[in-house]
């Protein structure tokens, strides 16, 4: 024992030994500084002292700059140039390949008569509700740029001759036919205006003044007249097809004549009213340029809703037309249709051609002198309802006149006829007919623009199927309605139609306006 605590002690002492609880500091202490040899003396500081943290603390304008232009950084901006504009190429590329690609439709040139509107106007019967004299056809002269500003581009006017008398004889045989100088005087003033006016000779016995004798070296008189007429500025003349003059021979002469007075501006047309099923068939389709058309079969009873729809539907489903259309409405239809079959005339493919009684120039109601005392009445409210009356259906046609004017699809876009499928609001499924008058739908397309419209013809309150159309976007805004209430976005899943209307929509993708 005493042998082991020497040779301990021993060692303690022993210079430049570690002493044996050195490396831990658990059980001991380490020598301070400067005494690593000393026996006694020691200090609580641990061997392993923990590095003090450094603050990051941003680089210098100099040390940034080294860091950049250093090789490796050169390259990695070099490349991101390099992709930048290898992708920016590739994407031009990409996008001019999609336009060339893509099929785009082909904007064919319309001609003057292809993009106007005609107003049919009845020069007898306005006479006639008119009786003040010369100042009726004054009265129909101030009324001209009016209906310019309406969007109508030519009158059809209808009533000038007595059906007895040449086309050249103006000499009136009534009160209700117009003279020589006011007929001239509103072609000039329609000149004014900026409208065209078309002479209707419609089942006028053109061809009864032929030469008797046969002679085809000698003009006819119907020629000379032709030639009157188009010398006083009109631009054209409107047969029906069942005319003796409506035959290959007649229009050959016509066309002849109608081309020296024609320029690429101000081409003079021939216009046919078809009163027959189907138009008869003539060897040369350019004789003819506009084929005046009703929407309804002539009739002497008001024809119902059935009936309504089954001719409109017949004519939706028809093969597309060889010579130009243009649409009246001749039928008889309830007078709830009437907007409807507005808004129908004014945007099917072709020309739409609006009678007089469609609309008429508004003008404030004013008050009404007594009879006999002179005293001043109030309006009555018959009074006040045909003068609201009269301002929907002007802002209603002057609503569809200007969209057709801007949009194409409705201009010259084709025509796609929707078979539908409806269900009975559950508000008035009581109220339902066993067999209700079925809702119309029908497309008009240009490249992406698509306009749908719909027509109630019946009198129930109807829904869209939830299954309907599903190609078709459910997004899109109001265009225009009969009632003139619907304005902004809407769906097609919660759509209403109300009894008798029709209403024009602009589709669109969703999140997309086109």
């Amino acid at each position: 024992m005493d042998t082991n605590k020497e040779a301990v002690e021993e060692t303690d002492n022993t210079p430049g030994r570690m002493p044996l609880n050195a490396g831990d500091n658990s059980y001991g202490s380490a020598p301070g500084p400067g005494l690593s040899g000393s026996v006694g003396v020691s200090e609580s500081v641990p061997l392993l002292v923990p590095e003090p943290v450094r603050q990051w603390q941003p680089m210098t304008k100099e040390e940034l700059e080294l860091t950049a232009g250093g090789p490796g950084w050169r390259k990695v901006r070099r490349y991101l140039v390099l992709l930048f504009w290898l992708s920016w190429v590739a994407m031009l590329a990409t996008s001019i390949a999609i336009v060339v690609v893509s099929p785009r439709p082909v904007v064919t040139p319309l001609t003057w008569w292809q993009k106007s509107l005609f107003y049919q106007l009845q020069l007898d019967l306005y006479m006639e509700e008119h009786t003040e004299g010369s100042g009726n056809m004054n009265a129909l002269c101030e009324q001209l740029p009016f209906l310019r500003s309406l969007g109508i581009g030519a009158l059809i006017l209808e009533g000038l001759f007595n059906k007895e008398a040449s086309p050249l004889n103006f000499i009136s045989t009534g009160k209700k036919f117009a003279t020589l100088p006011q007929i001239l005087h509103l072609l000039a003033e329609s000149n004014k205006a900026g409208l065209k006016v078309v002479v209707d000779f419609c089942k006028l016995d053109l061809l009864r003044l032929q030469d008797v004798a046969g002679n085809a070296d000698k003009p006819s008189n119907h020629s000379h007249a032709l030639w009157f007429w188009l010398e006083q500025g009109v631009a054209g003349f409107a047969i029906c097809d069942t005319d003796a003059a409506y035959s290959e021979k007649t229009l050959l002469e016509w066309r002849g004549i109608l081309k020296e007075f024609s320029s690429q501006e101000e081409e003079r047309i021939v216009v046919v009213k078809q009163m027959r099923d189907s138009l008869p068939p003539l060897n040369n389709g350019t004789l003819v340029d506009v084929v005046m058309k009703s929407i309804l079969p002539s009739s002497r009873h008001v024809l119902s809703a059935k009936e309504v729809a089954a001719a409109i539907e017949t004519h939706l489903q028809a093969r597309e037309e060889v010579i130009w259309p243009s649409w009246t409405v001749e039928g008889k239809a309830s007078h709830d249709l009437k907007k409807l079959l507005l808004v129908l005339t004014m945007t099917l493919p072709g020309s739409p051609a609006i009678q007089y009684d469609e609309i008429s120039q508004t003008q404030n109601v004013s008050l009404k002198a007594g009879a006999s005392h002179g005293e001043m009445t109030e309006p009555t409210d018959t009074d006040l309802d045909k003068e609201k009356m009269k301002h929907s259906a002007v802002a209603l046609f002057t609503s569809l006149s200007r969209s057709r004017a801007r949009e194409e699809a409705l201009l010259y876009g084709t025509l796609t006829f929707l078979p539908f499928n409806f269900s009975t609001s559950p508000s008035n499924s009581t109220l339902a007919s066993p067999s209700p008058a079925p809702i119309l739908a029908f497309l008009r397309s240009w490249g992406c623009v698509h306009f749908l419209i719909l027509l109630n013809v019946g009198p129930e309150l109807h829904a869209l199927a939830p299954a309907w159309a599903p190609s078709l976007p459910e997004a899109g805004v109001f265009v225009t309605s009969t009632g003139m209430d619907r304005l902004g976005s809407m769906t097609l899943k919660k759509l209403e139609l109300q009894p008798h209307e029709a209403i024009v929509i602009k589709l669109f993708e969703a999140g997309s306006y086109s």
